[in-house]
């Protein structure tokens, strides 16, 4: 486990998962905010720099798509590491066409989110699949 209180940002429509991540990664000491959707993300980002994104890839009023373009377009958390999260078959073109470092299909364990977090926190790690 990381030792660092890292900051994270939970993106996931569903309130269930998105408080579960959110009381889980709070839990391993991280400092976590949680946003129901991509505009609200970039609420929390305007004043608010984080180490890793968990990002849903389908969301209502700013999807995923529109978030990284929005995110990336204003400079914002630009040294984030993001992890894509969705039940979406096409989940690694997406990831890739996000520019995300890794991304974990739905349903995924609990453990799995917190091994791909660990991973990108490290230094000098690659993408995690």
């Amino acid at each position: 486990m990381n030792k660092r209180k890292s900051r994270i940002l939970v993106v996931e429509d569903d309130i269930t998962l998105r408080e579960a991540l959110a009381e889980l990664l709070g839990d391993e000491g991280h400092d976590v905010r949680a946003a129901a959707h991509g505009l609200e993300a970039i609420e929390h980002l305007t004043d608010w720099d984080c180490d890793v994104i968990l990002l849903d890839l389908m969301m209502p009023t700013m999807d995923a798509y529109e978030f990284r373009a929005t995110q990336l377009r204003l400079g914002i958390a630009s040294s984030s590491r993001t992890i894509v999260l969705s039940a979406a078959r096409d989940i690694e073109s997406s990831a890739v066409r996000l520019k995300a470092d890794a991304w974990l299909a739905k349903p995924f364990r609990l453990a799995e989110v917190l091994a791909a977090v660990d991973r990108l926190l490290e230094p000098s790690t690659g993408a995690v699949p």
